[in-house]
């Protein structure tokens, strides 16, 4: 489609968008003003989220959080398990499947065995179902993954995250964009990170960054950048060094994300032949996509050596897929990501959750005490 084209259904939707900020800006207006109401709960929530759909690295930064705070607190992650296959409150274990809880929680709860992880699409709803199960250890700490319009539950930390390469502020409201709700709705954030930087941003990007944001005195803003670590079979139990891989390695990349060109130019950067497919985010399987990933591997595989690679996500649905040839199960590998927090402000932004979640469980404590 050419950018003319683009441009001109983009005019044509631009009066949805208005009507559905519209709709979406008195929603906001009615929970500031207390019309619709806000349940608060007796212990520290942290709410990670975005005003876009989709792909500004949500489960990498949760993930973040967990690994920053499991030693130190029992985490619960709340989540709404998009397009899993069940309804209501469910509580993962480690037999727990994708189609029954959300790839992004299977994937959580598979890599931090010993946190809680649960979802729920009405998040106060869920809440109260963890602090009422007697058969889990009650949470001192709840995240709530992709939660930021879910206005029903006041987190008591607002973490907001925006995609380097499309800010909220260049972005518009859907459907002409990807803008969940208005530019305004960075207010409500505690936290805001910019995600997917260049590991070399520089001081210059960044101060240009924070006046575009145009953030509150009070707000901090971080920036994140992601690593990469070897590659992992999707049966875990081989690794490989993207080092080994050359300029004679095939390269089948198999996404289903919504923003796969971060994995795509670091697999560019080994200089290897990459063949792609991209599915869109959070997609199932079908028989015929199987068929199509099989037929085309076992193509490349007769031309020399092949290596098909998918993301952490993928590989949580891509594992239970019937009919995966033997071939592609031999070379099935996902490349892991990391997130770390540039400018040397990795200890700082650690400093404000934990000061958070303790004066927040010493507040809920003083609560609870009787009046002397």
């Amino acid at each position: 489609m050419s950018n003319a084209v683009k441009k001109g259904i983009s005019l044509l939707l631009l009066p949805v968008s208005a009507l559905y900020g519209l709709v979406v800006g008195v929603r906001n207006i009615l929970f500031d003003l207390g019309i619709r109401k806000s349940e608060s709960f007796d212990l520290p929530i942290i709410c990670i989220g975005n005003l876009t759909v989709g792909g500004t690295g949500k489960t990498p930064h949760t993930e973040f959080l967990v690994s920053q705070l499991y030693e130190k607190f029992h985490i619960a992650v709340l989540s709404r398990g998009y397009k899993r296959k069940t309804r209501g409150f469910q509580i993962a274990d480690m037999e727990s499947t994708a189609k029954e809880i959300g790839d992004e929680p299977y994937q959580i709860k598979q890599k931090f065995p010993g946190i809680t992880v649960a979802v729920c699409r009405q998040r106060a709803k869920g809440i109260k179902q963890l602090l009422a199960d007697k058969g889990q250890t009650p949470p001192e700490v709840i995240l709530l993954d992709d939660a930021y319009q879910h206005r029903r539950v006041k987190a008591g930390l607002n973490i907001l995250l925006t995609d380097y390469n499309r800010p909220i502020y260049n972005d518009c409201l859907m459907p002409t964009g990807r803008l969940r709700e208005s530019f305004g709705g960075r207010r409500r954030a505690h936290i805001v990170v910019v995600t997917k930087c260049p590991s070399n941003l520089s001081a210059e990007e960044a101060k240009r960054i924070e006046q575009a944001l145009r953030l509150q005195k009070e707000q901090k803003l971080f920036f994140s950048t992601l690593n990469y670590g070897s590659l992992i079979s999707v049966w875990g139990d081989t690794q490989r060094e993207l080092s080994t891989l050359s300029a004679e390695t095939q390269v089948f990349l198999l996404t289903g994300i919504a923003h796969p060109e971060p994995i795509m130019d670091k697999l560019k950067s080994t200089g290897v032949k990459i063949t792609s497919i991209r599915y869109p985010d959070h997609h199932h399987f079908t028989p015929g996509d199987i068929s199509h990933i099989n037929k085309i591997f076992n193509s490349m595989k007769k031309n020399g050596e092949a290596i098909i690679i998918t993301t952490e996500k993928d590989a949580s649905r891509l594992k239970f897929c019937q009919g995966l040839s033997e071939s592609v199960l031999k070379h099935l590998y996902y490349l892991p990501i990391e997130i770390k927090i540039l400018n040397n402000e990795q200890s700082t932004f650690n400093h404000i959750i934990n000061e958070y979640i303790r004066q927040d469980s010493r507040d809920s404590k003083m609560d609870e005490e009787p009046n002397r």
